[in-house]
């Protein structure tokens, strides 16, 4: 399990491994969510990043509006 310390000016840096498994890049924003007693931070991603994102999605089990009550 990686680690990181809080620096004097309350900063921290993302251990290589990980910026180098989540193909992070310097200036990249990140939404921090509180959780309890922990923080999770996740990346903020472009809608045009996303795109073809669900190509080749399985869509047979997909509930349509005629299924509703």
């Amino acid at each position: 399990m990686a680690s990181a310390t809080l620096s004097s000016k309350y900063q921290i840096a993302i251990p290589k491994a990980i910026r180098a498994e989540l193909d992070l890049q310097a200036g990249q924003q990140f939404a921090v969510i509180p959780k309890g007693s922990a923080i999770e931070l996740v990346p903020l991603r472009s809608l045009a990043s996303a795109r073809g994102l669900l190509r080749g999605a399985d869509t047979t089990d997909y509930r349509d509006r005629t299924d509703r009550h």
